[in-house]
């Protein structure tokens, strides 16, 4: 999504926060565009009349490190109302004459906050109550208000948890309104894009797909597309939105890699060559993928490995195609935040995604990522928009280095023909008692350890299956489902009585954070 200069928009600026393209969500789920330039890139020329709005985000640092952090503080004068969260909001006091030191009590989690004054920063935010339950996370705190600020709210450990500057249209909130901890969060942020920054709706899945229809036309011109088809959802969209974009100029490339879930390939191709009509090449690559991965253990190992055995497939059948110039994936916003600073701020990199950390540095083809600024929810109304059935948009996320990341340690086919069956039996459960549609990703994975079981009176000595299943909005932070006893004790028979391998099930019930969704 590039920049548009036209559109009325929020600008979120970003300082490093694992939680600012939530900010930038929460402001296009109001209807109202958004868009997140680093700190170090945003510049006075950048900021034009289309900038109705801008958010200083939170970040990892404090506002004294002066040398990690660069800003350019001529924008806070441009009278465009401001709202800074958390690390945004202490930079806002201080470079208005405020102060800011490190708590005595650090606050991270939940928290109330006490209202102290009216503010059209939190019109209906309380609710007619003294106070809400929000969500903290820093080690410093605004010590003393700039001059004409005053405290709109205070939390038990800070003092200045909302203050405001009604002349400038500063507002500052300690904590994190974006996360859905926070109670009545996202009035707060529609407060501050309608009533203060008074901008009118101007954004949809309508909207984005004619944009980003009209970006890959302008993108594409007259050559050819090479579409990376897993069948997955963000895939699935992409395929899609290039097939409206370009028609017999997009060519899609389904490669089975061996990794894939059980009766994938032929489902795959049954959908989009045969139902959708779409110009799908179909490779087996089985024995090239576990060749490379053969006594591979490290988790980034294989992701690169992966992500380069993509690269020389896709570019070695780019030149049987001929006039190929771009590459066209399904990264989304998240898997941008985990394996990078999209925004080339001090955001922490988790790990590497194969079709974005695990690429190789020189490439032939150019990438195009039309969903790389969306979430899944998003992709989902956009595929919708895009004609495509709900049996594909609904579809739980499946990783692009599929198999290999379930199976922690060496990958071996006797490892992966158990975990295929598990993983199978595991989802036709969900789907036979109702409850596919409840979760938002669940699947089944397989251990480097073996335990020791009994069967028929005999010693066994098998594999461990691990079982997950989380709820959540994005993916960027989620709980783990509650299954009744019934239900674990129905699926741990049938995978353990069902197939040879396996003799003990675990079912994972941590959130994340700590842990990421996949276990590599």
């Amino acid at each position: 999504m590039s920049l548009d200069q036209n559109l009325n928009k929020i600008i979120i600026i970003d300082f490093g926060s694992q939680f600012t393209q939530l900010i930038a969500r929460r402001v296009r789920e109001l209807g109202v565009f958004s868009e997140i330039v680093s700190h170090k890139k945003i510049k006075l020329k950048n900021i034009n009349n289309s900038v109705k709005g801008i958010v200083l985000s939170g970040g990892p640092l404090n506002v004294y490190q002066n040398n990690k952090y660069s800003f350019d503080k001529k924008i806070l004068r441009l009278d465009i109302p401001v709202l800074g969260i958390c690390f945004g909001h202490q930079i806002l006091s201080k470079l208005n004459g405020g102060r800011v030191k490190q708590s005595k009590h650090r606050e991270f989690g939940l928290a109330n906050v006490y209202k102290k004054n009216n503010s059209l920063l939190t019109s209906n935010f309380f609710r007619n109550k003294k106070s809400k339950q929000v969500w903290m996370s820093h080690a410093d705190q605004v010590s003393k208000l700039p001059k004409n600020f005053k405290v709109v709210a205070s939390s038990t450990n800070s003092k200045f948890a909302i203050v405001e500057n009604k002349i400038k249209k500063y507002y500052g909130v300690q904590f994190h309104p974006e996360v859905t901890h926070t109670e009545n969060g996202k009035k707060l942020i529609s407060n501050f894009v309608f009533l203060i920054c008074k901008i009118k709706r101007n954004w949809s899945s309508k909207d984005q797909k004619n944009k980003l229809i009209t970006d890959i036309r302008k993108q594409v011109g007259t050559k050819k597309v090479i579409c990376a088809l897993s069948g997955g959802v963000d895939s699935s969209v992409v395929a899609q939105l290039l097939n409206k974009a370009i028609g017999k100029k997009l060519y899609c490339i389904f490669v089975n890699t061996g990794l894939l879930r059980k009766n994938e390939e032929a489902q795959v191709v049954q959908t989009f060559k045969k139902r959708l009509k779409m110009n799908l090449i179909y490779v087996n690559a089985k024995k090239e993928f576990l060749k490379k991965l053969k006594y591979i253990s490290d988790p980034e190992k294989k992701r690169k490995i992966i992500g380069n055995l993509f690269i020389k497939i896709f570019e070695r059948y780019a030149k049987k195609i001929k006039n190929v110039k771009f590459l066209a994936q399904g990264t989304l916003y998240p898997d941008l935040i985990e394996s990078k600073s999209v925004t080339g701020s001090q955001t922490s990199k988790i790990k590497s995604h194969h079709n974005v950390g695990g690429l190789p540095k020189k490439m032939n083809l150019k990438l195009i990522e039309p969903l790389k600024f969306l979430f899944k929810d998003e992709v989902r109304k956009l595929g919708l928009e895009l004609n495509l059935s709900k049996e594909i948009i609904s579809r739980h996320p499946f990783p692009g280095p599929g198999l290999a990341i379930r199976m922690p340690g060496i990958i071996t086919n006797e490892k992966l023909n158990i975990l295929k069956e598990a993983d199978y039996f595991f989802i036709q459960a969900l789907k036979n008692h109702g409850l596919y549609h409840e979760i938002w990703q669940a699947y089944a994975a397989l251990l480097p350890v073996k335990t020791v079981g009994v069967m028929g009176d005999n010693r066994t000595y098998e594999y461990l299956c691990l079982l997950r299943a989380i709820t959540s909005e994005d993916g960027m932070t989620a709980d783990y489902y509650e299954f009744k006893k019934s239900f674990m004790q129905s699926i741990s028979n049938k995978i353990v009585n069902s197939i040879r391998g396996i003799n003990r099930v675990v079912y994972d019930v941590t959130s994340k954070p700590p842990s990421t969704i996949e276990l590599e």
